[in-house]
């Protein structure tokens, strides 16, 4: 199953990584591919719930932060994580018809 998908260190989650169109792989691939999915798209709320910790204190320390350049250190993480939280989104809402595609079969 692991040729189906690959590990995103960005996001921390691994995703897709199909070699060819959805409709060349047997129906017993598609079924193991989709519930492999259904089972990683399952864990991202509690990745964005790491990350939106992590913003959290980061935003403790830049309220209390006195030094500009530590400032703007800190600002750049909050967005990069923010942005990584996006992108989450980005694939769990993208493939929120996988599920009923998997209970449908």
């Amino acid at each position: 199953m692991e040729q189906y998908f690959i590990y995103d260190h960005r996001l921390g989650i691994q995703i897709p990584d199909l070699k060819k169109e959805w409709e060349h792989y047997s129906y017993e691939e598609q079924q193991d591919i989709l519930l492999k999915w259904e089972k990683i798209r399952g864990h991202i709320p509690d990745r964005i719930k790491e990350l939106e910790a992590i913003i959290n204190t980061k935003q403790a320390q830049l309220s209390s932060e006195s030094n500009f350049l530590v400032s703007c250190q800190l600002n750049t993480e909050i967005a990069e994580l923010a942005s990584i939280i996006n992108d989450l989104w980005l694939w769990y809402r993208a493939n929120q018809g996988v599920s009923s595609k998997v209970h449908l079969s």
